[in-house]
């Protein structure tokens, strides 16, 4: 029954019929009718997805086919009694796997920290008694109570509505509060027309309501588009789909070429067993075991830079994407300002004063013509200041050390002004007690508070210029009250369109005097005193001045979108550097122009104002046709749709909705754009340095398979003896598992070259292995191969044994991958330019390998497991200057790639065909 009564249009009833029909009154609901209630429709909760078990994160991390072969060989390696091999690449696996895990399930518990922040609370009628309870626990029925920055807890319709506005921004996309009435309604109505109906997950930011829930949970508004966005399916980007693909041709092609090697080893007399375990060798050698491990620690370290930097990834994959981005479309309000409305001019006494300070924070100076002026030796300043803070129902507060206000922002500009002058609202308050007022409306525009002072009852009025100025027969100028002419009118009406036309909001202030039995109705705003303007704009956050600029230099293009007026949206994107060309489009502008005329446009737009959720998704649909990547930041449930079609969708993680954050790839923790600008450095970073370690690996994987394949195949022809083995298997592996791994990770640290944030974005599904990165790893793997042969057969020619022969094959092979790592610290830039021990992890791991390699050499134990043995003085100088010689081979090869590059640059444009 009661279910059936929840589906009817509430609106349209009068308060007193919806009370009926939910069985309720206007004492609320029993204790025992909720507990009914509860059992009947649920926790007024969201349902969420699902959990997923630990261990099937864990699980997922081995389904990658290079993961595959490494348990095969783990597996083999322990049947033929390689027991340190088999432990050693079950180490990495295992290592591979848990960071990627760690990484995954951090990444949800962050998620689920974030969405209890947002969870309120609500005071509710029960047993005709006033009770704060859970929002969880409220029920169809329940009668809430709602005051000045109360979050909604559940949809509901007003019984009783007093100057009430709520902010249905995160539902509808309507920027501006919306004022609310009990009376009902006719027809069908919109939900961002039902003004009688309060929702959840918007605020109160005016005045007070008593509302009857009708719908809660899954049930709301907002719980609707919630159960439509909660299947959000991570799709493999360009780099997960390369490197399984790659992983899985260097595995098949390993085992097939090892095998084969390793078969006509057998056809030329070397044993079973022994090319067995060799041919197992060669195959961990040609798969670069160390690369899942190396991609997952470079992707972890750098998610957690950005989490440092403000910018939670919820999904790992984004991180490649954001490297792409060529278009950065943000929200204003919060994200590009401060969100806190700060008054920056006052005119008081004929005089423009400019105000220091920015936000919540009372501290600045005030200025005229360059001086500083001291509110309290100027009465006609303080007395705006006084007004400003009594005619005011917003107050000052500081949380751990962090200032803030709680109720209207408007409001709290006025308080802070006046705290910067000295006037404190609380001490204010106290001398001048409140006694009477007449509250805001949108009828009026205005508002006007009587206190009781020393000096008798005095009424102190706000609102909006014209209204103020219309009311005031009198000014306060040069010290005393003076008849107010219409020369004074049009000289403030001037002053009042100047601030506006610098997208400053206006307010007018004035007093009176009043008699001790003066009556509380609109002749108390009559006959009244102007004291002055004030002009305030929510400021830029600085440091996305300086965040823009350099989107500037990266090629990436930076955006507003607004629900804000034009003017104000220009001024403040002026102001950032954002509107250049001068184009800026408002909503209802947008909505004239066809798709095609808009997507000719598209390119060219700063800014977009006044603006709905609908507009934004256009906009990413038009961006994308162009071939653009975009980040598209949001808050609101209706934001969602936008911010799942963009590339990179960015949730706000204080004033963003759980609904976004859900469909969002990354959340910004301080809501600020120079985050989002600070994670697409931290991607860009993170893509070069997987560029680098795939080079490297790659590379060092091209030259051992070369050795190799070179000697089996070709050996007699390179004048090696019949059958000779450059490497054994211990050394291959030591080599693959040791010398190329702890290089590689370091690379994933690398530091971010000079030029990251100067060059253009990467093109749209670009990925790794362009032509100019395999060029290098088949030059830099040729290059190994042909030296570490030379040295084997240099060896040979000068005296050494077969096994010291290849104990020299082995040091070569050892440094000249250990300066292939430097080599391939950039694809394009000198070592000089970038500093060739810049990376000191790189060091590190080089260092600590020499010191190994020398114990291997030289400590007696390890001679006879290496093969090695202690060089001359001259050896030493010939290995390390043959090894070194892949420094100019590299570097060459790098130059030319340098110079191709400018001579395209420095091509004509192609003449346009009439």
């Amino acid at each position: 029954m009661l279910k059936e009564a929840l589906t009817r249009k509430w609106y349209n009833l009068k308060a007193v019929e919806a009370i009926g029909a939910l069985k309720s009154d206007s004492n609320g609901l029993s204790q025992d009718e909720v507990q009914k209630r509860l059992a009947e429709f649920g926790p007024n909760e969201l349902i969420k997805k699902e959990k997923i078990s630990p261990w099937v994160i864990f699980l997922e991390q081995f389904k990658s086919f290079l993961i595959i072969i490494l348990l095969i060989a783990v597996v083999l390696s322990a049947i033929v009694g390689e027991i340190a091999d088999a432990v050693l690449i079950a180490i990495i696996v295992i290592f591979a796997a848990g960071l990627g895990f760690v990484q995954e399930y951090r990444a949800e518990r962050a998620m689920e920290a974030l969405k209890k922040m947002a969870a309120p609370t609500a005071s509710v009628l029960r047993d005709g008694k006033e009770i704060e309870v859970a929002a969880g626990e409220l029920v169809p029925g329940d009668i809430i109570l709602l005051v000045t920055g109360d979050r909604m807890p559940a949809d509901a319709r007003l019984v009783e509505a007093v100057n009430l506005r709520t902010d249905e921004a995160s539902l509808t996309g309507e920027s501006v509060p919306v004022e609310k009435t009990d009376e009902p309604l006719e027809g069908d109505v919109d939900v961002g027309d039902r003004r009688n109906m309060v929702f959840m997950g918007t605020a109160a930011v005016y005045g007070r309501a008593k509302a009857i829930v009708t719908a809660t949970g899954m049930a709301t508004e907002f719980g609707k588009i919630a159960g439509m966005l909660q299947e959000v399916k991570a799709e493999k980007t360009p780099l997960q789909i390369n490197l399984d693909r790659v992983g899985r041709y260097i595995g098949i092609v390993a085992l097939i070429l090892c095998f084969t090697l390793a078969g006509i080893g057998i056809m030329r007399g070397h044993g079973y067993l022994e090319m067995f375990i060799w041919g197992i060798a060669l195959a961990v050698a040609a798969v670069p075991e160390a690369l899942p491990a190396v991609v997952v620690i470079s992707l972890a370290l750098g998610v957690r830079r950005m989490v440092k930097r403000n910018a939670l990834m919820r999904r790992l994959p984004a991180v490649e994407t954001l490297g792409s981005t060529t278009f950065i479309c943000s929200d204003k309000t919060g994200t590009l300002t401060q969100d806190q409305m700060t008054i920056r001019a006052l005119y008081v006494d004929g005089k423009i004063m400019e105000v220091t300070g920015t936000g919540y924070e009372p501290k600045g100076e005030f200025y005229c013509n360059g001086k500083t002026i001291e509110p309290g030796k100027d009465s006609t300043l303080e007395i705006l200041l006084k007004a400003s803070s009594l005619c005011n129902d917003t107050c000052l507060i500081s949380v751990d050390g962090a200032w803030d206000v709680k109720g209207d922002p408007t409001e709290g500009a006025l308080v802070v002004i006046a705290a910067k002058g000295g006037l404190l609202q609380e001490e204010l308050s106290q001398q001048s007690p409140r006694v009477g007022e007449i509250p805001f409306s949108s009828e009026t525009k205005r508002m006007t508070t009587v206190h009781q002072t020393t000096d008798g009852k005095v009424a102190y009025s706000k609102g909006a210029p014209e209204v103020i100025l219309n009311s005031c027969r009198y000014i306060y100028r040069d010290g005393q009250e003076k008849e107010l002419t219409a020369k004074d009118k049009e000289g403030i009406v001037g002053v009042a369109q100047n601030m506006a036309t610098h997208a400053l909001r206006v307010l007018g202030v004035a007093y009176r005097k009043c008699a001790a039995n003066v009556c509380i109705d609109e002749t108390l705003e009559q006959d009244m005193v102007f004291i002055g303007l004030a002009g305030m704009i929510d400021p830029p956050r600085e440091e996305v001045k300086d965040a823009v600029k350099l989107c500037d230099r990266a090629g990436i293009k930076s955006v507003m979108i607004t629900g804000d007026h034009k003017l104000t949206a220009i001024a403040i994107a002026k102001e950032l550097g954002i509107y250049k060309q001068g184009v800026g489009f408002s909503g209802a502008e947008l909505d004239a122009l066809s798709d095609k005329e808009f997507e000719d446009l598209v390119e060219k737009i700063e800014v977009y104002a006044r603006v709905s959720p609908a507009h934004k998704l256009r906009v990413v649909e038009a961006l994308a046709k162009k071939g653009h990547v975009v980040a598209m930041t949001g808050d609101g449930v209706n934001d969602a749709p936008a911010l799942k079609k963009a590339d990179i969708g960015v949730a706000m993680g204080i004033t963003g909705t759980d609904v976004t954050k859900e469909a969002a790839d990354m959340v910004l923790t301080d809501d600020n754009f120079a985050s989002i600008v600070s994670a697409v450095e931290e991607g860009r970073g993170i893509f070069d340095n997987i560029k680098k370690y795939l080079m490297y690996l790659l590379s060092c994987n091209i030259g051992e398979i070369l050795v190799m394949a070179g000697a089996i195949l070709i050996g007699p022809l390179l004048g090696l003896p019949y059958g000779a083995i450059p490497l054994i298997a211990v050394q291959i592996l030591f080599v693959n598992l040791v010398t190329d791994g702890f290089p590689a990770i370091a690379l994933s640290v690398d530091p971010p070259a000079p030029d990251l944030m100067e060059r253009k974005p990467r093109p749209r599904g670009q990925g790794v292995f362009t032509k100019p990165v395999v060029i290098l790893m088949v030059v830099g793997g040729i290059w190994i191969g042909v030296v570490t042969l030379w040295s084997f057969r240099w060896a040979l020619d000068i005296g050494r044994s077969m096994a010291e022969a290849q104990g020299v094959c082995f040091l070569s092979l050892i440094l000249i991958q250990f300066f292939n790592a430097y080599n391939f610290r950039s694809d394009k830039h000198s070592l000089l330019q970038i500093g060739i021990f810049k990376n000191k992890w790189l060091n590190i791991a080089v260092g600590s390998q020499v010191l190994l390699m020398l114990v291997i050499f030289y400590v007696p134990f390890f001679q006879p497991l290496f093969n090695t043995v202690a060089l001359d003085l001259q050896e030493w100088i010939c290995v390390l200057l043959v090894s070194a010689s892949v420094f100019p081979v590299i570097e060459g090869t790098k130059a030319i790639f340098r110079y191709l590059e400018r001579k395209e640059q420095e091509k004509p444009a192609s003449p346009v065909m009439s």
